[in-house]
């Protein structure tokens, strides 16, 4: 199930830029994601109702989802809007940058991440990240001007924006049950990008109806698969295979645009763009491995120095002193029985394949 569901997610995932590409000829971007997320949100209402009608949704929970929903909304008009401006690959690649932002805020804003940028090997990993995107854009067509340069800066944008996404829901969301914080949060984001559908979109976002049948309900097909659908299953993945798997294998997405978008026969990249690429997503997952390789023996070391009877902290006390909290005695050789280790804990966090903002560390 947890490989089924993560293949699944990462062939959504892709599909949505080139679906976003594919309506930039018919409809503007503002009537795009109106419909879009207007049509996911009415998917996801059931669930808000549901929590309503049985006992109330927890207390609180619409006051703090709203920064995050603020940050995803921008995050979200950044993203589509790079597919009108450049190609659906290189723009992708530019989302990459997303990890870099993580970090560098998961480091001012959470003490128990600064570690993470101590280790030179995450400074490699974000060296090659930049390295990477940087030489994707400009084997592309040189030095970006005019409307690519917006669209680079934009997809840059969308990275950073969607980066505050995962730290906000971290910060705001932590203890909700994921599918109620993200069902809460899709309300307030589809009204975001109705309300600006309504305000800037051509004909105050009527020209989807000129749309053949066929063609909206692909749209709405599209908002099925990259929204309402794309999050279930990456939900599912995590809790099967971890995050630190399932973020890696979300970082091939750039790779499954770029033979997307050559299939459709749109725009093929070069072999320096695939080469540049690769490094920006091998500079990914050197990032997430450090963190996975950090996480693990940070839980290690909590389990060999907790009482096996209680669990509580023995570090700093004596080989084979009593426990202060239960009276246990360990081994008289000062071994400790290691518990069997615990699934990770998902929290709320885990929207956008964000891995420092989704969960919790082990032994903490």
């Amino acid at each position: 199930m947890g490989v089924l569901t993560i293949v699944l997610t990462l062939l959504g995932w892709s599909s949505v830029p080139l679906f976003i590409r594919h309506f930039a000829e018919s409809i503007d971007i503002w009537t795009s994601n109106g419909v879009r997320y207007g049509f996911s949100a009415f998917l996801w209402l059931p669930v808000v109702c549901w929590g309503l009608w049985r006992a109330g949704l927890p207390a609180g929970i619409w006051r703090r989802s709203f920064v995050p929903s603020l940050v995803n909304a921008i995050g979200q008009v950044a993203f589509a809007w790079s597919f009108y401006k450049i190609d659906p690959a290189t723009a992708t690649f530019g989302l990459r940058t997303q990890i870099v932002f993580v970090a560098v805020g998961a480091y001012l804003l959470f003490p128990s991440e600064r570690r993470l940028l101590r280790d030179p090997r995450m400074w490699a990993g974000m060296a090659m990240v930049a390295a990477g995107v940087g030489g994707t854009i400009y084997f592309g067509h040189g030095l970006p001007r005019g409307e690519q340069a917006f669209g680079v800066v934009l997809a840059i944008a969308s990275g950073f924006f969607f980066a505050a996404y995962g730290l906000a829901v971290r910060h705001y969301m932590h203890g909700f049950h994921p599918v109620t914080a993200f069902a809460v949060i899709s309300q307030y984001t589809a009204a975001a990008m109705v309300l600006l559908m309504l305000a800037l979109g051509e004909r105050r976002g009527l020209g989807a109806l000129d749309l053949p049948a066929g063609q909206m309900a692909l749209l709405l097909v599209s908002s099925i698969i990259g929204i309402a659908l794309g999050h279930v299953f990456y939900y599912i993945s995590i809790a099967r295979l971890g995050v630190a798997v399932s973020s890696g294998v979300i970082q091939l997405q750039p790779f499954m645009v770029s033979l997307g978008q050559t299939a459709l026969g749109w725009q093929s990249l070069s072999i320096a763009q695939w080469s540049s690429g690769g490094v920006a997503v091998a500079g990914a997952i050197v990032m997430l491995a450090v963190q996975y390789l950090l996480t693990r023996s940070d839980a290690k070391r909590a389990r060999l120095a907790a009482c096996p009877e209680c669990g509580y902290s023995r570090e700093g006390l004596p080989r084979g002193a009593k426990c202060p909290e239960c009276g246990h005695v360990p081994r008289p050789e000062g071994e400790v029985v290691v518990p069997e280790e615990s699934e990770p804990t998902v929290e709320a966090g885990a929207m956008d394949a964000l891995p420092a903002a989704t969960v919790e560390e082990r032994g903490r």
